[in-house]
């Protein structure tokens, strides 16, 4: 799938000027190029914007894996967790990887429950150096 779909469902990543480099149902990569407006007090992309690119991943994963359900469910985030663990500077990447195989998600859904899986990321700077980790829960709600 194509990322263009992606960012005309969430402007806000375009806003930023998140770039995907790579999305499967499997995982997905993205990268924030180093802009000054969206700089820190010492330099660096602001904790917002790191949450922001590591949450894009996380639904480039979702709707690469559940894209063809779309029509029946609304992948929502139900709550996310990161950790700052080094100072970022320069373009930043995410790495996304579900946490559970797809067709088990789609079975909780086709018994009539509403699943929750998480999505794991990892941040690193343009040297691959890792400088947080963050995780996000997704559900996919059932459309009325």
């Amino acid at each position: 799938m194509g990322m263009t779909p992606l960012l005309d469902i969430v402007p806000f990543a375009r806003t930023l000027g998140i770039e995907f480099t790579s999305v499967t149902a499997e995982s997905a990569v993205a990268v924030l190029p180093d802009q000054p407006a969206l700089h820190n007090h010492v330099g660096g992309p602001h904790a917002g914007a790191m949450f922001t690119l590591g949450e894009s991943a996380s639904g480039a994963i979702v709707i690469a894996a559940f894209g063809e359900h779309l029509g029946r469910v609304t992948p929502l985030a139900v709550r996310a967790q990161i950790g700052y663990s080094k100072l970022a500077m320069g373009a930043m990447t995410a790495s996304a990887t579900l946490s559970r195989p797809p067709a088990e998600v789609v079975a909780e859904l086709d018994a009539g429950q509403r699943p929750e899986f998480d999505v794991a990321i990892t941040l690193v700077n343009a040297e691959g150096v890792s400088t947080g980790e963050m995780t996000v829960t997704w559900t996919l709600r059932p459309n009325r």
